[in-house]
């Protein structure tokens, strides 16, 4: 078994008969609060201003049994969730967080990786040693991941004088710190053309080019295989399968030809995630997706034990071949933002019934009460 020391000495403090599920009024709140009220578990949720409403109001619980979000703790900063005392709010309620991508990012605003780890006393459901995995500058990266798994990714260019093909260049967003700006260039004159355009756009800095990844774009329709690993079970499960809506670009493909030409080479185009929508796979894509999840949960065990705990995503572009096969691009090593992948039919297939990734979690913490096991999914 393992456990973060600041994790253990919590569970052992714990009523286990009264545990709060606590996540970050962002990204997938909503999800992780209906899955835990679905195993008769209390739901809280860390706001911050200007976004409080969601939870406090429209989804709040009511006394006729709907709504999801029990309670509320509001803070100036999503990042003031690492203070001692917003911490001990949350230990004296015996509640096990959620970590999402908007707790890492807004986190990350003020607290290093290392602060994140070892400030955090509240135990958190899965790893908190993956989260920095998914950092490019981290030395072990998801890259580090995919090479140890044996998982095609697509090629990666060291700068713009190698580039020999269709390119997709990602640098971090001058406007939106936590999205990345992508752009795609055929050659490095190309590349030169459209980083200057961007640049006197606003949209990226001379900074984040030079920290940019060039990754070789890979052809064919994008998946997000979103697994769970359960270590209760010691099974891999899949929760479900979606791709992507994103700002402008979808907007731009419903366009013809004849009206995309005005837009011209002023155009800014972006690919900032708007929403997701559910996709299936055809059922022989299955067992290779299996296989990924599987050398990819090994992989992590092998790199950062204790490894996979609970959600995780490779996001691919499944490549024509023959034979077709996937190339993961990207890796989400928490709860996905996508609430939908209960609407594709894997977990009815597994459990009998459509399960949400917040729900997977909430079943995975209430099993392991009941078990005598939360050090096993929390650290």
């Amino acid at each position: 078994m393992h456990a973060a020391t600041s994790a253990g000495a919590a569970l052992s403090q714990y009523d286990t008969s009264a545990l709060t599920v606590a996540c970050i009024g962002s990204h997938s709140a909503l999800d992780v609060c209906w899955g835990a009220k679905r195993q008769s578990l209390r739901t809280l949720v860390i706001t911050a201003p200007k976004r409080e409403k969601t939870y406090a109001i429209a989804f709040r619980s009511r006394p006729d049994g709907t709504g999801c979000v029990d309670e509320t703790l509001m803070v100036d900063h999503f990042a003031d969730v690492i203070d001692a005392s917003v911490q001990r709010e949350l230990l004296e309620r015996n509640a096990i967080f959620v970590p999402n991508r908007s707790f890492e990012v807004y986190a990350r605003e003020r607290h290093s990786y290392d602060a994140i780890e070892q400030g955090m006393k509240v135990p958190m459901f899965g790893s908190r040693r993956l989260l920095r995995a998914e950092e490019r500058d981290e030395n072990e990266d998801q890259f580090a991941f995919l090479d140890a798994a044996a998982i095609p990714h697509p090629r990666r260019l060291r700068g713009p004088d190698e580039i020999d093909g269709l390119t997709l260049i990602k640098a971090a967003h001058v406007k939106v710190p936590f999205e990345r700006a992508f752009f795609l260039a055929a050659s490095p004159e190309q590349y030169r053309k459209r980083a200057a355009h961007y640049l006197s756009s606003g949209v990226v800095s001379e900074e984040g080019l030079a920290k940019a990844v060039f990754e070789e774009y890979v052809l064919g329709p994008t998946i997000n295989l979103n697994f769970f690993w359960s270590p209760l079970l010691g099974e891999l499960e899949l929760l479900g399968t979606d791709t992507r809506r994103q700002t402008n670009i979808d907007g731009i493909r419903s366009l013809l030809a004849i009206d995309q030409a005005p837009l011209g080479a002023a155009f800014t185009a972006s690919m900032e995630e708007a929403g997701h929508i559910a996709a299936t796979l055809t059922e022989s894509m299955l067992e290779p997706a299996f296989e990924l999840g599987l050398r990819f949960v090994e992989a992590a065990r092998r790199l950062r034990p204790p490894g996979i705990i609970g959600p995780f995503a490779l996001q691919c572009v499944i490549a024509a071949g023959p034979p077709k096969s996937f190339v993961v691009y990207d890796v989400s090593l928490r709860i996905p933002g996508s609430p939908g992948t209960k609407y594709t039919p894997y977990t009815a297939y597994r459990w009998g019934a459509e399960i949400s990734v917040g729900e997977r979690i909430a079943k995975e913490i209430a099993s392991a009460r009941d078990a005598g096991r939360l050090a096993e999914v929390c650290t």
